[in-house]
């Protein structure tokens, strides 16, 4: 009977859900999905902290914790074209307060007086860290390693023109993982861009929007070639998953119901979530 019971309690234990966990990403229009449907995907299921609607990054976040029988309550706090500068001297009183888990997303060139340059943002990461940390000193807090922007790097006028397409997103992340280093309270780096570049350098998504996408390929870039598409968010959505739980995205598979809902196949949804686990892999 000990023995039994013993056996009862191992497998109510297995099948126990996560303990719940709070995560809130700070971040711009790269966060909120825009120029796509994931914009005001699922908003009711996250908090906007701004009251805007929005469902974005955070509620695939979401989607994919609920599939994965994971209890993560999900916030955010998100303003279009802000860098993380902007966040700490406007949105201090809505951030600080207790989180688990907070993902800090910068604006896309890092500066946008003097693009890749990380000094501005460094300095805000570390200032929002501390605004976390003095919260909950366990809090993990993570930069958002961005993509490279086809505008920049197919147009004339760039620090990037006429690089190759990963070049912008090797740039970002060197400054970021720099960033990381070198700021109390950053624990690490999430490798969208990367992810981004793998998905293009193994024939998955297309490499230069501006001549049309390959058939059989992804469109990563929204019609702008700068924001993402529902796939380029996808994808960053699932780095961002696998990295802050340690989940599996491939477990995920063909039925994943975000990509379902948001008219990804099957089989898209499966060559990106390969992708987010293979960069993760390899990006540790």
């Amino acid at each position: 009977m000990v023995r039994f019971l013993s056996g009862v309690v191992a497998l109510l234990l297995v099948a126990a859900p996560a303990a719940a966990r709070d995560i809130l990403f700070i971040g711009n229009s790269f966060t909120f999905g825009a120029g796509s449907p994931v914009e005001h995907y699922r908003p009711a299921s996250v908090t906007d902290l701004n009251r805007d609607g929005i469902g974005g990054v955070p509620a695939l976040f979401r989607s994919f914790a609920e599939q994965a029988g994971l209890d993560w309550t999900v916030s955010l706090e998100t303003s279009p074209g802000k860098d993380l500068a902007f966040h700490y001297a406007n949105k201090r009183a809505a951030i600080d307060r207790r989180w688990d888990v907070v993902i800090l997303q910068g604006y896309s060139t890092l500066d946008a007086e003097k693009p890749g340059d990380a000094t501005r943002h460094g300095i805000a990461a570390g200032q929002l860290a501390a605004l976390v940390r003095a919260r909950n000193p366990r809090a993990q807090v993570k930069l958002v390693e961005t993509w490279s922007r086809a505008d920049l790097t197919y147009r004339s006028g760039s620090r990037w023109s006429g690089k190759p397409i990963a070049t912008m997103a090797q740039d970002l992340a060197a400054a970021n993982r720099r960033v990381a280093r070198t700021t109390p309270g950053i624990s690490g780096t999430i490798p969208v861009g990367l992810a981004w570049n793998r998905a293009i350098a193994t024939g998955v998504a297309d490499a230069n929007p501006y001549d049309g996408i390959d058939p059989g390929k992804l469109g990563l870039w929204a019609d702008d070639h700068y924001h993402g598409s529902t796939a380029g968010y996808y994808l960053e959505a699932l780095a961002v998953f696998g990295r802050v739980t340690g989940y599996d995205v491939r477990r995920l598979g063909a039925k994943e119901r975000s990509a379902a809902d948001l008219g990804l196949t099957g089989n898209q949804a499966v060559a990106l979530q390969r992708i987010a686990w293979e960069t993760l892999r390899r990006n540790r």
